[in-house]
């Protein structure tokens, strides 16, 4: 039975009993946007982009005073004395000035300087350019891996549909293995009946036994899965508000449709477009950097050392006591050409490689195209097939009924058909689920968005 293997979902759940204190019905958009919420591995995958734009913010930064700082010195330092009388601020010319260790003070100097940009060939400009799609191409990686979660989540909710749809086949047809039963035991069906058909009825029974229990464990499986992708802290029963699975009213297009919305919308690809074009921006900014830029720089320094005169010639310097400004422009240019080349040549590789990467998820995508179209066609054809013997079973069923109602009919071909009806039932619900999932995988893999096959 393929119940369990269609319950698999990536949601590992501990499983605990419920005291259930209220019911909530869902729709899948609430349940997967509640989800979303409190998935850790899409706040995971968020912080790329969040990396992303932080790295766009501190290349916008480069473009006002990149190079801004404060220095401070402290230190202790001897007086100074004239042993010819000289005056304090005409200290510098007595030839026989000398520290002073008996007289000790402090020095403390404060220094600020910047430098900014003023025209580099567009090297920031092209650097901001670069990140910026990086941003995009982060985003692009962001919608992979939330299509890929988007379609787990729709696995999960219509699983729990489908359970509830199995769980009211289970007990309707438990009647009917009861009718069968009671069938068998009649004093009058004994005749029809001979030893085989008996054994392959208790073998049927023990058999759609097992088939009950399954269905138990994969309606617990569920909820607990549920409870836990909800984080359902307040013992609410969540239950999706869609009772009945029914097919996905959509029609398939053309193969070329899907192949070619996939080449133009798969994240994939439109986010190693956005590599290139971030990456041809980078090797225009290293090649900027080579060429000679224009700053302008400023510097202030402040000291003071209350204990040292200060001396106000302009030809003495006097570090201890000073105040000055010095504005200037300058030109730079890097001569290591070498090291500039070999960062150009690795960049250039880089491209290439997201170049080359880029042909090859094209291949990839269009077989995976190929092969969800394959599997989409298929259970479309099941369903409708399904649906077909259904109905003819139903007939027969009907008509079976009658005939031993009216004394005329056997009950081992009455046996026959309810069996074969119990068992398309089970198979058109899980028919329609593999549809269903089909087309969404189908959507995902020719980049459209996943609602437009269940809104449809």
């Amino acid at each position: 039975m393929k119940i369990l293997s269609i319950l698999t979902i990536l949601f590992l759940a501990a499983s605990s009993p419920l005291h259930a204190q209220d019911t909530l019905r869902v729709s899948f958009d609430e349940f997967l946007l509640k989800a979303t919420e409190n998935s850790g591995q899409i706040k995971y995958e968020q912080t790329k982009i969040k990396l992303a734009d932080n790295r766009l913010e501190h290349a916008k930064d480069l473009r006002f005073l990149p190079r801004l700082g404060l220095e401070s010195e402290h230190s202790l330092v001897p007086g100074a004395t004239s042993p010819n009388g000289f005056p304090e601020e005409q200290i510098y010319l007595d030839p026989d000035a000398y520290n002073d260790w008996d007289h000790v003070g402090l020095f403390t100097r404060f220094r600020i300087s910047g430098v900014q940009p003023i025209f580099t060939w567009g090297a920031i400009n092209k650097a901001i350019d670069a990140a910026r799609i990086g941003v995009k191409a982060a985003e692009e990686e962001y919608q992979v891996s939330k299509a890929d979660f988007n379609l787990e989540l729709y696995q999960l909710y219509y699983s729990y549909v489908l359970a509830l749809e199995i769980e009211r086949l289970v007990k309707d047809a438990d009647d009917k293995v009861g009718q069968i039963e009671r069938a068998l035991t009649k004093e009058d069906s004994e005749h029809e009946i001979n030893d085989t058909e008996l054994f392959k009825f208790k073998v049927f029974k023990s058999e759609f036994e097992i088939q009950k229990f399954e269905v138990q464990q994969s309606l617990e499986f569920v909820k607990s899965a549920w409870n836990y992708a909800l984080r359902n802290e307040s013992n609410i029963v969540y239950e999706p508000s869609q009772r009945f699975l029914e097919p996905v009213k959509t029609q398939l297009m053309d193969i070329s449709y899907y192949q070619t919305t996939a080449s133009l919308y798969r994240p994939e690809l439109k986010g190693l477009e956005y590599g290139k074009e971030a990456m041809l921006s980078y090797i225009s900014s290293l090649k900027a950097q080579n060429l000679p830029g224009l700053y302008f720089g400023f510097t202030t320094t402040f000291a003071s050392t209350p204990i040292r005169p200060r001396q106000p010639n302009p030809f003495i310097s006097t570090p201890e006591n000073t105040f000055n400004t010095a504005l200037g422009f300058s030109i730079r240019q890097n001569l290591n050409f070498l090291q500039s080349n070999t960062n150009i040549q690795r960049s250039k590789i880089e491209l290439r490689k997201i170049t080359t990467l880029k042909d090859a998820a094209q291949d990839g995508i269009m077989l995976q195209v190929l092969d969800a179209y394959k599997n989409a066609a298929i259970d479309d054809v099941r369903v409708k097939k399904t649906n077909e013997a259904l109905i003819t079973t139903k007939e027969w069923l009907t008509m079976e009924q009658l005939d031993y109602d009216f004394g005329i009919g056997r009950v081992k071909d009455l046996i026959d058909a309810m069996k074969k009806e119990l068992e398309l039932r089970l198979k058109e619900k899980e028919t329609i689920f593999d549809f269903n999932t089909s087309i969404v995988k189908l959507n995902i893999s020719a980049g459209l968005p996943l609602t437009s096959s269940i809104n449809n």
